[in-house]
């Protein structure tokens, strides 16, 4: 009887997804699929089983493992040294480029193009270029690149002004000048001593709300390694912190930087040897976590994020009189960075501006949590590893037991 049920909300789910993913045209459709990217992998067919069972559902990739990744039902993000707005100025190279992409671009295992990691601005418009060839070669697949974090320098970022207006102003010119079909930039948070950097809510607030403008999906690439003194290797609980706290602002998928341990990276899910490490087996759980709630949360728009407690840069306080409150309520606290943050964020999601669903993350990652959601109306708490919606404990409240930087999704009841 149970499986019975399961299959039926999980049929339900598929259907609806499709429909959601179907009525978008073009590369956007591909973009806009929830996926979990895995980058820095050594693949074969142990690795392949391996990326396909913890979650892992986007690749970097050569042409060569395209069949390789089908068969284990996972996608790729290609890569080629053709992939360059130079080709498109030398005749030879450029008639190498439309040989490329006519033998992939009817792979089934193909999701998108690499194009580029941390553009300067001033190349945004080459890049743009590039984007637009492909999509008329190939209209089914986007390119992807990959953006600079808050904390890059004004040289880098290729704008000027302060953290907030070079970042705001790079990020305008590469929706504007390359016209993308999606945004994605990494932000590694974790530094050495046990303290965290300041910016990742900035970050995250300035990505949704182009996001939002743009009407693009967005990607957040967060760390899981270190690879420099001052960074710190995280622990399963702070990439679960990682995990819902990009789920809640509204994230479409997730990268980790980096999948195995080479040169300087270490701490990586899978060691050099090709050993999966207490890490991969956290993140398991936090992939096929974030996947589910991401799919039940795709027809949805994201409304707003809300903290309580400790309000870092770039948050929004929740403000008096919202649909979805906190019982007892979380009283503000100075948040003096980079100590870590306590306290509760919420992401309000819906359509037409109602918020029918809220994404509850415990920001403490070194402790559980308990808190009541309270909402407008009765509500059902979606089990994530089981892909199914239960009663609230009391009607229109909610008792939630939230593990170490995790959270959980709800709804009203329909």
């Amino acid at each position: 009887m149970q499986f019975s049920h399961s299959l039926t909300v999980a049929c339900a789910l598929a259907v609806m997804l499709s429909a959601t993913l179907n009525a978008i045209a073009g590369p956007a459709r591909e973009a806009a699929r929830p996926a979990i990217m895995g980058y820095g992998v050594t693949l074969n067919e142990t690795e392949a089983q391996r990326l396909k069972d913890g979650g892992w559902t986007l690749i970097l990739s050569g042409e060569g493992d395209l069949d390789l990744l089908h068969q284990h039902g996972l996608r790729s993000l290609l890569r080629s040294g053709l992939l360059t707005p130079e080709t498109l100025d030398d005749p030879a190279k450029r008639a190498e480029l439309d040989e490329f992409i006519a033998r992939v671009k009817d792979h089934p295992a193909l999701s998108m193009y690499w194009i580029v990691d941390e553009p300067n601005a001033s190349r945004f418009e080459a890049l743009g270029r590039l984007l637009s060839y492909l999509r008329e070669r190939d209209p089914a697949h986007p390119g992807y690149i990959n953006l600079f974090p808050t904390y890059a320098s004004n040289e880098q970022l290729g704008t000027q002004g302060d953290v907030v207006t070079a970042y705001q102003e790079h990020v305008r010119r590469f929706i504007d000048e390359a016209h993308p079909d999606y945004l994605s930039y990494d932000h590694y948070h974790f530094a050495a001593g046990g303290l965290d950097r300041d910016q990742y809510f900035l970050n995250l607030a300035l990505i949704r709300r182009a996001a939002l403008d743009s009407g693009l999906p967005f990607l957040n690439f967060i760390q899981a390694c270190t690879w420099t003194r001052s960074m710190r290797e995280p622990n399963s609980n702070e990439l679960r912190f990682l995990t819902y706290t990009s789920l809640a602002y509204g994230a479409s998928a997730l990268a980790h930087y980096t999948y195995s341990d080479r040169g300087p990276h270490t701490g990586c899910p899978v060691t050099a040897e090709g050993e999966a490490t207490a890490l991969w087996h956290g993140m398991k759980r936090s992939n096929h976590e974030f996947l589910a709630i991401r799919e039940q949360l795709q027809p949805l728009t994201s409304l707003a994020a809300y903290h309580v407690g400790m309000i870092p840069p770039g948050a929004t306080e929740l403000p008096a009189d919202q649909p979805f409150t906190l019982d007892p309520p979380v009283a503000r606290t100075d948040y003096t960075p980079p100590e870590p943050l306590q306290g509760m964020l919420l992401g309000y999601f819906g359509r037409s501006n109602e918020p029918t669903h809220v994404v509850v993350v415990n920001l403490d990652y070194r402790r559980s949590a308990t808190t009541t959601v309270v909402g407008p109306g009765p509500l059902e708490v979606f089990n994530a590893s089981r892909r199914e919606w239960l009663p609230g404990s009391d009607g229109s409240r909610a008792l939630l037991r939230l593990q170490p930087g995790g959270g959980m999704l709800l709804r009203l009841r329909r």
